[in-house]
């Protein structure tokens, strides 16, 4: 008789989150990385070999002090730090005014961006209007820096006559042509090898186009995500591709994904220059896009960015995080509130102040109600009027097939 041997085995830890409810977190105080720790390279010769560093470290700009320091130091003039505080201002207070009326049976879903306001305004404000932004869920707020109207994003939120998409997505599945905003997708993680596609069709085409696109660290353990590196490396294309580290995927937490040390790390093994940002930091943030912009521009492909930052609010209003995480577990994150650090850096250097800062948030309070009643207009939740169902068979086809026609003329449409 064969003797079976008993093999060792440990206790199964692969994911597990630092803390759970009842917890007390501690992300160890602040951080331990300074905005004078890493250099700037030249983006029109930079390699991914020159990008260790950047992969493993945290490029920072404001210190603890809310100064700007270091090389990453984008020195950005009065104006257009003043006019990125108030979009990420209106992205708050839009994002907090839509859950509400969600909670009041007013809207069927939302998702907010809440403690990640930063990281598509400052990542789109460094961009050119012509570059395109295949986003995920939490980058809607690349829509107000490219100009668009929230009457209208309110209207495809309810799905009223106004729709843009007319009802065939989702609340908050923004779409916008006029800004180049493309469809957001349910199935993440779709968008990274779209934008590069569409990079790659750029650089065919010889036009100054660069693509931009973001996922979340629980996407990156998908497929998609390598297949996207993977094409960019190969081609080069003028791509800038996000993996937004926010620490939670919905319920799972991002050690269940991180596969290495940092998220950033992955990128080198595809020779893709990576950098590692505080993603509550608008100037570090604003600073790193400029340069993978740069670079792309110069011809040099793609850049991978980790954006480091905490998911401050609930995945979606469908999500309760009270049931696998502490409730108050974003006080303790050490990157801080991007909204707030951004208005103390402002104060700091004598260009803000809170007389100035309540004037704002009054104003665009007001703003956004004006916008949510006027939407309503259009159609509300309860009542309609809604798209109508012959838009099923439009938008779709420049030719309509024979199939959807006999199905139109069933429906009597």
């Amino acid at each position: 008789m064969t003797e079976r041997k008993t093999i060792a085995t440990t206790p199964y830890t692969i994911g597990v989150a630092p803390f759970r409810p009842g917890d007390e977190s501690s992300f160890g105080g602040s951080f331990t990385e300074k905005p004078e720790d890493l250099n700037r390279p030249d983006p029109a010769k930079c390699e991914s070999n020159d990008t260790v560093k950047h992969a493993s470290g945290l490029i920072r700009v404001m210190d603890d002090d809310n100064q700007a320091k270091g090389e990453w130091d984008p020195g950005l003039d009065a104006e257009t730090m003043i006019q990125g505080l108030e979009y990420m201002m209106r992205l708050r207070i839009f994002d907090d005014r839509m859950l509400k009326m969600q909670r009041t049976g007013k809207l069927s879903f939302y998702m907010r961006s809440f403690g990640e306001e930063a990281i598509a305004i400052a990542q789109t404000m460094a961009l050119e209007t012509q570059d395109w932004i295949f986003p995920s869920y939490r980058q809607p707020g690349a829509q107000f820096v490219r100009g668009r109207d929230m009457v209208s994003m309110i209207c495809h939120c309810i799905g009223n006559t106004e729709d843009n998409v007319k009802g065939r997505q989702m609340p908050v599945h923004y779409t916008w042509k006029e800004g180049r905003f493309i469809s957001i997708s349910s199935p993440v993680g779709t968008q990274f090898s779209q934008a590069v596609g569409v990079a790659m069709a750029s650089a065919y085409k010889g036009l100054d186009e660069v693509c931009i696109s973001w996922l979340g660290d629980g996407t990156s353990a998908q497929g998609d995500y390598h297949y996207a590196l993977n094409f960019a490396s190969t081609f080069k294309p003028p791509v800038i591709l996000n993996v937004v580290n926010n620490q939670w995927a919905i319920s799972t937490h991002k050690n269940l994904a991180t596969g290495g040390r940092t998220f950033a790390e992955r990128g080198l093994a595809y020779d893709i220059p990576s950098l590692r940002v505080d993603g509550n930091d608008f100037l570090a943030l604003y600073s790193v896009t400029k340069w993978a912009r740069e670079r792309a521009s110069a011809g040099l492909g793609p850049t991978h960015i980790e954006v480091y930052t905490y998911r401050a609010g609930a995945h979606s209003s469908s999500d309760d995080p009270s049931a696998y995480r502490p409730e108050n577990e974003f006080e303790f994150w050490p990157g801080g509130d991007p909204v707030e650090r951004l208005k103390l850096h402002l104060m700091e250097v004598k260009l803000w102040d809170e007389k100035k800062h309540a004037a704002l948030e009054k104003k665009i309070d007001d703003e956004v109600m004006t916008a949510y009643k006027e939407a309503c207009e259009f159609g509300d939740l309860a009542s309609g009027p809604y798209p109508p169902a012959s838009t099923i068979f439009t938008e779709v086809y420049e030719t309509v097939p024979w199939h959807v026609q006999e199905q139109r003329e069933e429906l009597g449409k």
